[in-house]
């Protein structure tokens, strides 16, 4: 059998982490059915991602030290289809890519995937996942930044560098077939929640009916509270250490909690902004449909919708501010609460451990062995007995 590795590549807010949370939970099923998601743990992928591009990432970098070596290992070892699965793969330089496809074995038949959303969705979405990721950049200098041709703004070479669809096939795909570079659109919205997944199930080669997914999509956040949590971040981001936030602020108020609180306004884009970013799609779509990848969907998903109604998160309705801040207050409120409750058992838990323990060494048989301990520093008599009854207990030289 041949051996088939996909690399899917990005883009971000395209569905991956979706994608990846179905992979990983049913990878030991799709490897009954000959298909490598080789992960010990759901963030396997992003650390070799960080390990082949040598991206710094708070710290993690060092953990993920020979994490793409040993993935590309499980890959080159398995004779069917291998899967590997993350967005940020999709920055990766020439010299880089090279150097993953080289490592996943020259008898490979290595296919290329890559998921992309219309430009004007793609935009918001990114400074939403910088406020989420504890960014205090204001919406309108981001959009300054994307727009500027030099680039030279960190958060524009981010965005370009994994969200620019051409050129991100061209160095993935550049020595490839082009039918082994497969483009994934993700659907207009309206169309059938489950579309999306059907389509990277028929690249992967599995069945989407049998895998199918049993959680939804994160919700986006709304003007509202975008501006809230952005103004949280500037509180809190010299203060509350990462872990803290990323339990606290990320995943409970704002994945589990904020992200599509009904009645907020969409983020989207102000008039000129959309004008721009409409027209440059409207080029990438020119231009991809004349290099013949394999497009799993349709180009037409890539052009931009009628524009939406604008409102600034950077002079928002300040009553609707408010509001956010006042159910993020109770969220956190209401978590405290939990938390202490929590605290309370254990301390009730801890003193009834230490009440017998304390029991345990008021003992006669205790304070006999305390004597005997203390007895033998000096006593050789002492010593020999303390020995022979630790080695009829059988317990070690630091035991009493």
């Amino acid at each position: 059998m041949t051996r088939r590795v996909l690399l899917h590549v990005g883009a971000p807010k395209t569905g991956t982490s979706f994608v990846q949370d179905i992979l990983f939970t049913n990878r030991a099923a799709l490897r009954e059915r000959g298909i490598l998601y080789a992960a010990d743990r759901h963030d396997a992928h992003f650390l070799a991602a960080l390990d082949l591009m040598e991206l710094p990432w708070g710290g993690l970098e060092r953990e993920a030290v020979g994490a793409w070596d040993r993935l590309a290992a499980e890959v080159r070892a398995w004779p069917g289809t291998a899967i590997i699965s993350h967005e940020i793969f999709g920055t990766a330089s020439r010299v880089q890519v090279a150097r993953a496809l080289e490592s996943l074995g020259d008898d490979s038949e290595i296919h290329v995937v890559f998921s992309a959303r219309d430009l004007v969705r793609q935009i918001p979405a990114e400074w939403q996942e910088n406020v989420k990721h504890r960014r205090t950049k204001t919406y309108g200098r981001f959009l300054e930044n994307l727009q500027d041709p030099e680039r030279s703004a960190e958060v524009a070479q981010w965005f370009w560098g994994v969200q620019e669809i051409p050129d991100v096939l061209d160095r993935w795909g550049e020595s490839l077939p082009r039918d082994q570079v497969h483009l994934v659109t993700v659907p207009r919205p309206g169309a059938s929640p489950t579309l999306l997944w059907e389509r990277f199930a028929g690249v992967f080669g599995i069945d989407p009916i049998e895998f199918t997914p049993e959680g939804k999509a994160n919700a986006s956040l709304g003007v509202p509270e975008s501006t809230m949590v952005r103004r949280l971040n500037m509180r809190l981001n010299d203060t509350l250490p990462n872990h803290h936030y990323r339990t606290f602020v990320r995943e409970l108020l704002v994945h589990r909690n904020l992200s599509g609180r009904p009645g907020s306004p969409r983020l989207s884009l102000p008039e000129d902004t959309y004008r721009w970013a409409s027209d440059l799609a409207r080029s990438w779509v020119s231009e991809l449909a004349l290099r013949g990848y394999d497009v799993v969907g349709t180009l037409d998903d890539l052009v931009p919708g009628d524009p939406l109604p604008f409102v600034d998160p950077d002079h928002g309705d300040e009553e609707q501010v408010g509001d956010a801040a006042l159910d993020a207050l109770a969220i956190m409120t209401r978590e405290t609460a939990r938390l202490r409750d929590v605290e309370i058992e254990l301390h009730g838990v801890i003193d009834d451990l230490m009440g017998q323990l304390d029991r345990f060494h008021s003992t006669r048989s205790y304070k006999a062995k305390e004597r005997l301990v203390a007895m033998s520093s000096t006593n050789p008599f002492a010593r020999a007995g303390l020995a022979t009854y630790r080695r009829l207990r059988g317990r070690n030289s630091r035991s009493t």
